[in-house]
């Protein structure tokens, strides 16, 4: 076997084309946003897991998920979240900005997006939110039909009998 010592290095440029594609599942999410403005899922009846993203298969069982899409609600809660200060190239941003894990309501899973119409102060964990959608004419069938998540107010506890 030859050490490291043998390794060589060609330098210049290497071309190289690529096409990310959200696959399968991730394009038919996609174009149900864009088209009917809902969520979608899929569920694993043997794992009891509903994936959101949806997936074509079970990621514990391998089950197909091929015919399980089922709507789901467009509320959930933040899981986590972090405040940025600086756009992707390190730019200051001209406010800071509010991104949230949210884990959907009726879902083993979540979306991670802005939080909308809220301050610093007002964001915490457990929030009630509601995804907030581009209007119909402007989605393109991406990620950023979801403009994010708006506060919501958390229902009310049930009343009790007397």
């Amino acid at each position: 076997m030859k050490g490291t010592s043998s390794a060589r290095v060609v330098r210049g440029k290497m071309p190289v084309q690529y096409l990310y594609t959200a696959g399968v599942a991730g394009e038919r999410f996609f174009q149900t946003i864009k088209t009917k403005g809902v969520l979608m899922a899929t569920t694993c009846r043997d794992c009891r897991i509903t994936y959101l993203p949806p997936r074509v298969y079970c990621e514990r069982c391998f089950a197909d998920l091929s015919e399980t899409w089922s709507q789901v609600p467009s509320t959930g809660r933040v899981h986590s979240y972090t405040v940025v200060h600086q756009d992707q190239d390190g730019q200051p941003v001209d406010a800071p900005q509010i991104v949230a894990f949210v884990r959907m309501d009726g879902t083993d899973g979540g979306l991670i997006g802005l939080v909308l119409h809220t301050s610093l102060q007002g964001v915490h964990l457990d929030m009630p939110v509601e995804a907030v959608l581009r209007p119909p004419r402007q989605r393109r069938g991406t990620l950023d039909d979801i403009e994010g998540f708006a506060p919501r107010q958390k229902p009310a506890p049930p009343r009790r009998k007397r």
